[in-house]
Parts: structure tokens; C-alpha cells; sequence
């Protein structure tokens, strides 16, 4: 995987980090099991603090995206959720209302928001329902 960084940005480094790694699992570039550079290689590379990297790592780490296997690196972790279905959804609704909310006040047509929606969706590697999912 590729980091880039834009200093210029006033999104902090770490975080930009952090959405990289997340964005990239999403869209299934990198799998669970795939090892990331370590903390001193990815700083060295791209010329920031350690400390930025290892922020950007703890964070992923706490939630559940990244693993740490001592001794032997830094690893995407298997897709899980410690959510309930419904809590999983409701935090889903709730960052889809800040999504329609930008959206009508950008002057985007329900029309519009939709199709744009699909196309993006496209672009992701999401899962299959399960069978007890597909009937609810």
C-alpha cells in the first residue's frame, strides 16, 4: 500500500493516515492478513514524526482495523463487528443524515445523491448478507 501525506492539508497527518488504511479495506486493495510497513519504515518514508505513524496505528488498532502481532508486525485484522446489528445500523443512519444533509445543502436532486451513491458503491468490496441477515 501506498501512503501519501499533504502537509498542506488541515487534516493531521495521522488522520489522513487512518483514512487511507480504511478506505483501502474497504474498497478491498488490502486484505485482512496483509502486513503494513512497520512504524520506523513508514516515518522514514514519508518523512514524519514516528509518533504520527504510531497515533495513526493505535487508532486503527483500538478499532479493531489493524493487529499488532509483537515481533512480528503490524497486520490488517479480520472484519468483525463487536456491534449488535442495530447498533451497527443506527450509527450507519446516523452518518448517512450527515451525508443527505450535505447533500441537499450542496443542491444535489434525491435523483442525483442516488445515482452518484451507486456509482461510488461500485467501487467498494462489501459483504454478502448472511443467511439469517437476507431474511430480516
Amino acid at each position: 500500500m501506498q501512503f501519501l501525506c499533504d502537509t498542506t492539508s488541515r487534516v493531521p497527518i495521522y488522520r489522513q493516515l487512518t483514512e487511507q488504511v480504511r478506505a483501502a479495506v474497504a474498497r478491498g486493495r488490502i486484505a485482512p492478513g496483509e502486513r503494513l510497513p512497520s512504524v520506523r519504515q513508514l516515518s522514514r518514508e514519508l518523512v514524519v514524526n514516528p509518533n504520527t505513524i504510531a497515533r495513526a496505528y493505535t487508532e486503527l488498532e483500538r478499532d479493531g482495523v489493524l493487529i499488532t502481532q509483537p515481533g512480528r508486525g503490524v497486520f490488517i485484522a479480520e472484519l468483525r463487528s463487536d456491534l449488535t446489528k442495530r447498533a451497527r445500523q443506527r450509527h450507519l443512519e446516523e452518518q448517512l443524515e450527515q451525508l443527505i444533509v450535505e447533500a441537499v445543502h450542496l443542491g444535489f436532486s434525491a435523483e442525483e445523491f442516488l445515482a452518484l451513491t451507486t456509482k461510488r458503491m461500485e467501487q467498494f468490496a462489501f459483504t454478502s448478507p448472511s443467511k439469517s441477515e437476507a431474511s430480516t
